[in-house]
């Protein structure tokens, strides 16, 4: 079965990718079955994996490793749907499959662990190279990592790797914390913090659009953009993490790290070389160059919103407050909404707007760039109706389908000079023909290669934090009237009246 990229080649990752065997902590969690196994095996089927690659799962649930191969084949079909799992392939791929059930606090697990890879390396020639990947709750990030460190298991004959998800922390100084913990344990150019928006494929190709193309970088700063937009949107609501979100909140859970990362990725500097640190020198660089809001600035700036019960169709949606798990007085927020600003040269004046926000319309996550107006508008009166209506937008879609919009004016067939939008697209699976890899498949290739172009920094996060936290300070001594939108639709009035004030309004997805 062949499922690779006729324009790829094959031997690109496999030529450059070490064996090496991958310990994951929290391998019965929802993280394991839903993204990360399923990345591991179509990387398999497209022959992407190293040879040799093992698989190393624990947590607390009591399973041999049958059942543990068992539990992970059951997923395949609804999170990989098309690979096969009754042939061959399966049964090669997971018969590198082991399990050891313990507790995270026990040191014996850690123990059992540094056996078990003795056997994996021997059998399976790693060379001792050690992916050590944390789906855990973060709160189980520092025991599990002083328990790797204490039973030696973060040295060994080849490399060891530590891979952590999001949050990093919940502010500058807990995030700080906790870098110097793994940093005692791993030095930082081993662990890699993972944030999957950085690894679709059209993030990246934000660099090579820019950088690649002589006649967009011109074009890409204060003189002729007015304003960016950033929207996150969901339609669902918190479902079944009802408990975990009123914890986080929508500025904290998405802005703090996806939205920032790319408007970092937006905003950056072009690098020399397309090198790790080089990129990341210059995403980090432009998340210092973020404005720092004074708390007066707090009420201008961002909006924080909530949903409540609506009829949506044929159903009544619950509002937040009505979900599984959340407190029935709950002040967290669903909806958030920030207006931004960089002080360097490149984009001084320019607003970067993002939002995000739980049972939105519809899902789309995708970056509109609001080019400046026409310095003079000759057909102005023959276009009354459109005047000041229509500014040229380019618009980076990242899901549900993942491409490229740039809309401009022409003149409409027949007599006058009558003007409208239209469009030029750009579609990823149209153009090249096959299903472009997962961010997961991509990070999780990255890490095994030891490449941390698509990672985040130490420094990238303790920059992210603080241009939230001064928001969150304010929000947290601040009594809201949520819910403040229904279900539905798109967000609280205040942040249509935030854009208003400097004579915008949010693009309709």
């Amino acid at each position: 079965m062949e499922l690779g990229n006729p324009f790829q080649d094959s031997l690109r990752f496999e030529s450059r990718t070490l064996p090496c065997a991958s310990v994951i902590f929290g391998a019965t969690g929802d993280l394991t079955r839903r993204k990360l196994v399923p990345a591991l095996y179509r990387l398999a089927c497209e022959r992407r994996l190293p040879p040799g690659f093992a698989l190393l799962g624990t947590s607390r649930t009591p399973l041999t490793d049958d059942q543990f191969r068992e539990k992970l084949r059951a997923a395949i079909p609804e999170f990989a749907p098309g690979l096969p799992v009754d042939g061959d392939m399966w049964r090669s791929f997971s018969s590198a499959f082991f399990y050891i059930p313990g507790d995270l606090k026990d040191p014996a697990t850690y123990q059992r662990l540094a056996a078990k890879l003795s056997e994996i390396e021997t059998r399976f020639e790693t060379g001792g190279n050690v992916l050590f990947y944390l789906a855990t709750q973060p709160s189980q990030y520092e025991t599990a990592a002083d328990g790797i460190g204490a039973a030696g298991l973060a040295r060994g004959n080849g490399w060891r790797r530590l891979v952590i998800e999001k949050p990093f922390g919940h502010d500058v100084s807990s995030a700080r914390e906790l870098n110097a913990r793994l940093q005692r344990i791993f030095p930082e150019s081993e662990i890699y913090r993972i944030d999957h928006y950085l690894g679709k494929e059209t993030v990246q190709n934000i660099l090579a659009f820019r950088f690649a193309n002589g006649i967009f970088e011109p074009l890409w700063n204060r003189r002729y953009v007015n304003h960016v937009q950033i929207t996150a949107a969901e339609a669902i609501g918190v479902e079944n993490r009802g408990a975990y979100y009123q914890e986080a909140g929508a500025l904290s859970d998405m802005i703090q790290n996806h939205l920032l990362q790319i408007m970092a990725t937006i905003g950056m500097e072009p690098t020399p070389v397309y090198v790790a640190d080089a990129v990341r020198d210059e995403r980090a660089k432009l998340l210092r160059s973020i404005r720092i809001m004074k708390p007066d600035e707090v009420a201008l700036n961002a909006v924080a919103g909530q949903y409540g019960p609506a009829r949506i169709g044929d159903s009544e949606v619950p509002g937040f407050r009505q979900e599984p798990g959340v407190r029935p007085d709950s002040r967290t927020e669903t909806y958030a909404a920030v207006t931004l600003f960089v002080d360097n040269w490149r984009w001084a004046g320019v607003p970067f707007c993002l939002r995000t926000g739980k049972r939105l319309p519809r899902r789309v996550t995708d970056i509109a760039i609001h080019y400046s107006g026409a310095p003079h508008a000759p057909f102005a009166e023959s276009n009354a109706d459109n005047n000041g209506a229509t500014p040229n937008l380019l618009i980076i879609r990242i899901q549900p389908e993942e491409g490229i919009s740039m809309r401009f004016l022409s003149k409409e067939p027949g007599g006058g000079m009558r003007l409208r939008p239209v469009s030029m697209d750009f579609n990823y699976g149209a153009s090249f023909g096959s299903q472009e890899a997962s961010a997961y498949e991509t990070l999780l290739l990255d890490a095994m290669r030891g490449d941390p172009t698509l990672y985040i920094r130490q420094d990238a996060v303790e920059a992210s934090w603080a241009v939230v936290q001064p928001i969150l300070e304010v929000w947290r001594n601040q009594s809201f009237g949520f819910p403040n939108y229904s279900a539905g639709t798109w967000g609280p009035a205040a942040a249509d009246e935030m854009l208003a004030r400097r004579g915008h309004v949010w693009r309709s997805p």
